[in-house]
C-alpha cells in the first residue's frame, strides 16, 4: 500500500510546476503535527487570504473560503463512530442499561445486607426491642408474611383481629414480647400460626420489626371493628403492661 501511495504521490509531484514543487517540498519538511496545529489555529498570510476569497459581498463583508479545521473534522468522524459503537453494544449487550446496573448494584447490596445479617447478633426474645423506626419495614414484612390470614392492617380474618383488646395466646407481659413469642414459638392451639423465626421463614430481625408494626396498630391506632370490616374480638381481654420491650 505505500508504495502505491508513493507511486501516486510521485506521479502527482512530477506534474507541478517549479515553484509548485518547491512550495511541495516546503510543506513537505514541516512536521505533521505542526501542520495539525496550524490548520487549527494558524491564520492564513494575506497572499492566501486572496486564494480562498470568495467572489461575493455583502455591505462590506467578504467571505472567506476556509477548510474546516483538522481536529474538528477529526472529531466528527470520532462522534460518528462513538455514536454507532454504542447503538450497537446498547441494542445488543447489557452495556450502559439502566435497569441491568440497578439489578447488578441491587445484587450486590441485598448480598452485603445477607453478609451482615450473618455476623451481626442474632435478636432474640430477651434482646429484642421496640422502635418506632421499624414499623415501615414491620408493615411491608407483615403483608408478606402475616397478611393472608391476619387480615390487611391486622383486622382479622382467618386469624384473630390484632388491633383489638382480646387475645388468645397471653405468653409475655408485654405485647411486644408476645407478639415475638408469637413469631418465634408458634401458637400451641393453631398450627396455622407457625414458628416462623425457628422455621427460618423470617429471622430475629424481622420479627422485631414485624412486633413493632404489630404493637403500633394495637397500642397507637384506633381498633378495626366488626363495623369496620374487623373480625370479632377472640380470646380474653388483656390489660398489657407499660412499655413495649
Amino acid at each position: 500500500m505505500n508504495s502505491i501511495g508513493d507511486l501516486v504521490e510521485n506521479e502527482s509531484f512530477s506534474r507541478l510546476s517549479e515553484e509548485e514543487k518547491k512550495q511541495y517540498l516546503e510543506e513537505k519538511k514541516i512536521p505533521y503535527y505542526q501542520k495539525l496545529w496550524n490548520s487549527a489555529f494558524k491564520k492564513q498570510t494575506a497572499t492566501e487570504e486572496k486564494d480562498i476569497l470568495i467572489d461575493h459581498g455583502f455591505d462590506g463583508i467578504t467571505e472567506l473560503d476556509n477548510s474546516l479545521p483538522k481536529w474538528w473534522i477529526g472529531l466528527f468522524w470520532f462522534g460518528c463512530i462513538f455514536c454507532a459503537v454504542y447503538l450497537v453494544a446498547f441494542s445488543f449487550t447489557d452495556y450502559a442499561h439502566p435497569d441491568v446496573e440497578y439489578t447488578k448494584e441491587a445484587k450486590t447490596m441485598l448480598a452485603s445486607i445477607e453478609e451482615y445479617e450473618k455476623s451481626a447478633p442474632q435478636i432474640n426474645l430477651e434482646s429484642a426491642k421496640y422502635s418506632a423506626d421499624n414499623i415501615a419495614e414491620g408493615q411491608e414484612l407483615f403483608k408478606t408474611n402475616c397478611v393472608t390470614c391476619h387480615g390487611d392492617g391486622g383486622k382479622g380474618g382467618i386469624g384473630p383481629n390484632l388491633t383489638d383488646t382480646h387475645w388468645i395466646n397471653i405468653k409475655e407481659k408485654s405485647l411486644f414480647k408476645n407478639v415475638f413469642w408469637m413469631l418465634e414459638n408458634g401458637s400451641p392451639n393453631n398450627p396455622t400460626m407457625r414458628p416462623f423465626i425457628k422455621e427460618g421463614t423470617i429471622t430475629g430481625r424481622d420479627a422485631e420489626k414485624i412486633a413493632a408494626y404489630i404493637y403500633h396498630i394495637n397500642q397507637e391506632t384506633a381498633p378495626i371493628t366488626a363495623a369496620q370490616g374487623g373480625a370479632a374480638p377472640q380470646g380474653e381481654e388483656v390489660k398489657w403492661e407499660n412499655g413495649n420491650d
